[in-house]
């Protein structure tokens, strides 16, 4: 008897992205069906054989494969093992539809970079509370997908923007504990997304989420400082929960939140109950 399916499916709460769908088939063959979404496919063990428009396509590990919406197509495993794969499906937004037809013509992507982002786009995808680091992704792989749609791979890239950057920052800065999602900066601020994350980058040498995320660490190792209890400042300075704030404060300060605050014992000076202004 053959094994059950691996299959996880959720909708994260990510503007662009309809539904994350990763599985494992041993012998699962797909009908032809269409989806109201871009597919946007990577295989991570075994090769998809699938049907596009009458013409036989290949997915192995070594591509991106991008189906467009409303194109009968099916799919199955092409080795006997099986294969694994990893599916985002789009919003017919984050693509032009007149690149449909583009897409149809050209489904298989040979972009190691583009597969890589995806990749990374999907481990963040996987922890809830990071969501301006997948819309930050998100962004930087559409742009991509659309310009491999169009030909235009060898564009120039937009010139250095320091005053949106600096905008940006600002926004950060007033909203960093309740957060803000790329198209609320993106409205205000009348840019682009994509011209956001790249911008922003280029001025400053890290991500608007890596800058949101370092104020909060900021900001929560004042609270812990202060005496404030390690489950109460995850919350207080904006992160999901004490497991993302956990993994975050480790990463940039080297420690876990409660060895950090531990260190503290024996310190001369009052814990106060408001953090202190000078705390590193």
């Amino acid at each position: 008897m053959a094994a059950p399916p691996d299959i996880t499916a959720w909708r994260p709460q990510v503007e662009g992205i309809d539904e994350v769908f990763h599985a494992h088939f041993a012998d699962h063959a797909y009908p032809m069906h269409t989806h109201d979404a871009w597919t946007l496919l990577i295989v991570d063990e075994g090769v998809v054989r699938y049907d596009l428009e009458r013409h036989e396509h290949g997915a192995p590990s070594s591509v991106v494969t991008l189906l467009p919406p409303h194109i009968p197509h099916n799919g199955g495993a092409a080795t006997p093992a099986g294969f694994r794969k990893r599916v985002i499906y789009l919003s017919t937004a984050q693509i032009e539809a007149d690149l449909i037809g583009r897409a149809v013509d050209r489904p298989v992507l040979h972009d190691p970079p583009l597969r890589r982002r995806i990749h990374q786009l999907h481990r963040t995808l996987e922890r809830p509370g990071d969501e301006l680091e997948a819309q930050s992704r998100l962004a930087l792989v559409s742009e991509r997908l659309a310009q491999h749609l169009r030909g235009q791979l060898g564009a120039p890239p937009s010139p250095h923007d320091r005053r949106i950057a600096h905008e940006l920052r600002d926004l950060l800065d007033a909203r960093f504990v309740e957060g803000m999602t790329l198209r609320e900066a993106a409205d205000r601020l009348h840019a682009h997304h994509t011209h956001l994350v790249r911008a922003f980058s280029k001025e400053f040498a890290m991500a608007p989420h890596q800058y949101l995320t370092g104020r909060r660490v900021d900001l929560a190792r004042r609270l812990l400082l202060a005496g404030m209890p390690s489950p109460d400042v995850a919350t207080s300075v904006g992160f999901y929960d004490q497991s993302h704030f956990s993994r975050h404060f480790k990463r940039v300060v080297g420690t876990s939140p409660g060895h950090y605050a531990r260190t503290v014992a024996g310190v001369p000076y009052p814990r106060s109950s408001e953090p202190r202004t000078n705390a590193a």
